[in-house]
């Protein structure tokens, strides 16, 4: 179970938030400039709360008057909204990157399994360039995957993507869940992608949670 609850002062508001994710889907909602990346870049160690504590399953990420846990120390998967391919590394270095410090014949496994998953294998000597929006998608999470991180957070992944490929990449993000059961936390401002996608759903407004939801009962939690 992911816990979080931080208050970080941005230039216009206080980011001031109390939420758990469970193995489940959680979407962040909220028009742009709400805190939303904020949230993903605290948890993921890219950027630090100024007080509060983040848990994942018991490992302290960030507590108060301690040293923060080094992002490359929490085993997070990070999806970037513009998929932060390397440009330079085909298809198969990409996603390779994410174990290269597994042992050689681990780490062939893990990518066989993942690009069979994904059904990329036929990319795997292409270029960034050479791909579509939705095979990038699926590249990108595939590096992230590689991995076999204890948490997902995807900013706005499908964002760029045509409506067709889009509702694909939201098919192929449900799938991936149920397979991995890893906690997922997608941040979107499309409310019909997150009632597609979310098993919660929390609203955000200038920093702070205004409702959160529970997309499978349609009840209302606060």
């Amino acid at each position: 179970m992911l816990e979080v609850q931080i208050k970080k002062k941005l230039p216009h508001f206080l980011v001031d938030i109390n939420l758990t994710v469970e193995d489940e889907i959680l979407v962040l909602v909220g028009p742009s400039g709400s805190g939303k990346t904020t949230i993903l870049n605290a948890i993921a160690g890219l950027d630090h709360p100024d007080d509060g504590r983040i848990t994942l399953n018991g490992n302290i990420f960030f507590c108060d008057n301690e040293k923060p846990l080094p992002t490359q120390q929490r085993n997070i998967g990070y999806l970037f909204q513009d998929y932060a391919l390397f440009p330079h590394m085909t298809v198969e270095k990409n996603i390779a990157y994410g174990v290269k410090k597994m042992n050689a014949i681990e780490a062939e496994k893990r990518i066989e399994r993942l690009v069979n998953t994904l059904g990329i294998n036929h990319l795997l000597s292409k270029y960034p360039h050479q791909i579509s929006g939705g095979e990038k998608q699926r590249v990108a999470l595939a590096r992230a995957l590689a991995t076999e991180p204890s948490l997902l957070l995807l900013d706005e992944p499908l964002s760029a993507l045509d409506s067709r490929t889009r509702l694909e990449c939201q098919e192929e993000l449900q799938r991936l869940h149920a397979t991995w059961k890893t906690p997922f936390i997608i941040v979107t401002h499309d409310m019909q992608e997150a009632e597609k996608l979310g098993d919660k759903i929390i609203f955000l407004e200038s920093g702070l949670i205004t409702k959160t939801v529970d997309n499978r009962s349609g009840k209302m939690i606060c």
